[in-house]
């Protein structure tokens, strides 16, 4: 057992996609290979997850599997260059299995370029690779809208990423004669950019009536000192655009407990105090329609706001929104219009329900939401404002 034995480790060190891979040789004492990296059974990888060639400063997720022989009592560390301190990584299991795992942010010293990367259990080498990190980037301030122009109602990404060496400030503030009030900018721990700790960001809505133009987006720190400017464009839609009036669709109903592909215009049966879904679908939404769009009916104990069905199992489909009407119980039974506004007012459509008597209350067992076709208009009105679509792709514009 005082012979060395070579034990074939197979490491794959990745940042957001594939920065290297390789299967590499490690070197470790006899009873070290048994225990931690057996050749044809523990196959040692690491994974640093963050994004594509971290930067100095970004935040990587670490994770090593593959180590044998051990539950918690195993220290696992990782060491390279390019973080400041040997990193302890904790265990986690997953399917029986044990991951070791960590955050870690890439030294603000780190060179571009690609540095080694070493696995360790109880101080014993179990495989090695190699990361790559690039050089730093000066901080850059975005506003986000398309190209073609910002409409009335929708949301406008703000984003200051400021990851460089002795950047410090915490507060960061947006002004811009569009947005009804100053905007400030915070990082989000658990969002998309978790792993830039000084990307700080927001997604102020633009009035539904703010006029045509152009506007600055002026950038300030805590001290009040204007860090940058962006110029944007807010345009409304005319008639011509697609998004003018859109291309609605609805309302449709289905049951609580069905999904929105079973929604129809047709009979559809639920007791006066029962609960229905108002389905509306729109190849063009309104700016902003996920947070506005609502169904009104003398029906409803009140306004029932229609969501974005974010789901997949909306994927590739019209954008749709829907949302629970509780049918009012104490509603005399008869025929009752619901409708849907949208598009600033251009777009106006009326389904009909009609409302039975519940179980209980006379007139025979179990009644029912009975839906009676749905009419539709569309009223194109002066264009004060526009309408913007899901489907308008977020593109970065700086100038």
């Amino acid at each position: 057992m005082g012979q060395t034995k070579r034990a074939r480790a197979a490491v794959v060190v990745v940042c957001a996609g594939v920065l290297g891979w390789g299967a590499v040789d490690g070197v470790a004492e006899a009873h070290a290979v048994s225990w931690y990296a057996k050749p044809s059974h523990h196959a040692v990888r690491v994974e640093v997850n963050g994004a594509f060639e971290a930067r100095p400063g970004e935040i990587v997720d670490i994770a090593v599997t593959g180590v044998a022989g051990g539950a918690g009592a195993r220290a696992v560390t990782v060491v390279s260059p390019v973080f400041a301190r040997p990193v302890r990584l904790s265990l986690a299991v997953e399917g029986g299995r044990p991951r070791y795992a960590a955050h870690q942010a890439v030294s603000l010293t780190a060179k571009a370029g690609r540095h080694p990367v070493r696995v360790e259990v109880d101080g014993r080498v179990v495989g090695h690779g190699r990361v790559r990190t690039v050089a730093a980037e000066r901080p850059e301030f975005r506003v986000t809208a398309d190209r073609t122009g910002a409409r009335p109602g929708e949301r406008v990404g703000l984003s200051f990423d400021d990851l460089y060496p002795g950047e410090k400030g915490t507060s960061f503030t947006v002004r811009s004669r569009a947005f009804r009030a100053p905007v400030v900018l915070r990082h989000d721990t658990g969002g998309l950019d978790w792993n830039n700790p000084r990307m700080f960001t927001a997604a102020p809505q633009l009035p539904p009536d703010v006029p045509d133009g152009t506007y600055d987006a002026e950038l300030t720190g805590p001290d009040g000192r204007r860090i940058a400017v962006r110029r944007f464009t807010v345009r409304a839609a005319r008639p011509g655009d697609s998004d003018y009036v859109g291309k609605g669709h609805g309302p449709a109903f289905f049951d609580r407990t069905s999904r929105p592909e079973a929604a129809t215009t047709g009979r559809f049966r639920v007791e006066a105090g029962g609960t229905v879904k108002v389905l509306w679908s729109d190849v063009d939404p309104d700016a902003g329609e996920e947070e506005r769009l609502t169904a009104t009916s003398a029906a409803f104990d009140a306004p029932v706001p229609l969501r974005r069905d974010d789901s997949k199992a909306a994927d590739g489909d019209d954008p749709r929104f829907y949302g629970p009407a509780r049918i009012r119980d104490d509603l005399s039974p008869g025929s009752y219009p619901v409708t849907v506004v949208s598009h600033h007012g251009r777009v106006k459509k009326t389904g009909h329900v009609l409302v039975t008597q519940a179980e209980g209350a006379g007139g025979g067992p179990g009644g029912g939401l009975l839906l009676a076709g749905a009419g539709a208009g569309v009223a194109a009105l002066a264009a004060v404002g526009g309408a913007v679509g899901f489907r308008r792709r977020q593109r970065a514009r700086t100038d």
